[in-house]
């Protein structure tokens, strides 16, 4: 049995909710879970965030392929930790369950030198579902991010609208770019496993 092509969720900038969505999709799918490149917070890692909220059984979390110490771009923590990133390295986790794969920060975010987060994403062979926030100056960094993906070949499912809704930004960057509407998540004061399973049902997979 060949395995599920991977969902990667990446994006439009840092902080847009990622972590949360990949621990929504990662139950909802009951899908396995990896997380490439981990930078800072190793005590309290994206790997360990997602699989504390996850509440089914089946997901297993695969380790980071570079777990760096400080809290900034890849590029960045690995030169303070003297470590140089090889994407070649960088290798999906044997699975025959359906793999949710989660980036670091968006699209541009650069791994080394010569390579940004966008040539992981087509290396591993990723199928995109992007993470869209309403703030000032998102409709911009939306329609970018999905510019760079077709530039790019690489196949997107759809976006996820996180947090406060904002019905004028979300329909215009439907319209315009014709992507696939994967659903909104709302914005919660608390996150928990149950109001992660709850937010399943807010998303169409």
């Amino acid at each position: 049995m060949l395995p599920k092509q991977p969902l990667f969720i990446t994006g439009i900038g840092t902080g847009v909710g990622k972590t949360i969505i990949s621990a929504i999709v990662t139950e909802k799918l009951k899908a396995d879970y990896w997380k490439p490149i981990q930078s800072g917070e190793l005590d309290d890692s994206d790997t360990m965030k997602v699989k504390s909220l996850v509440s089914n059984t089946q997901s297993v979390f695969h380790p980071e392929a570079y777990r760096l110490t400080q809290p900034f771009s890849p590029h960045k923590s690995a030169a303070i930790d003297k470590v140089t990133i090889d994407i070649q390295k960088i290798i999906t986790p044997q699975t025959n369950n359906q793999l949710v794969i989660e980036g670091a920060g968006g699209l541009m975010v650069p791994l080394n030198d010569n390579f940004l987060m966008i040539d992981l994403i087509k290396q591993l062979n990723g199928k995109v579902i992007l993470v869209s926030q309403n703030y000032l100056g998102s409709i911009n960094h939306t329609l970018l991010s999905l510019h760079a993906l077709k530039k790019y070949n690489i196949p997107v499912m759809g976006v996820i609208f996180n947090g406060v809704k904002d019905i004028y930004s979300k329909s215009f960057i439907l319209d315009y770019s014709g992507i696939t509407d994967l659903g909104h998540v709302p914005q919660y004061e608390k996150i928990t496993k149950k109001t992660i399973i709850e937010a399943g049902a807010f998303i169409s997979l």
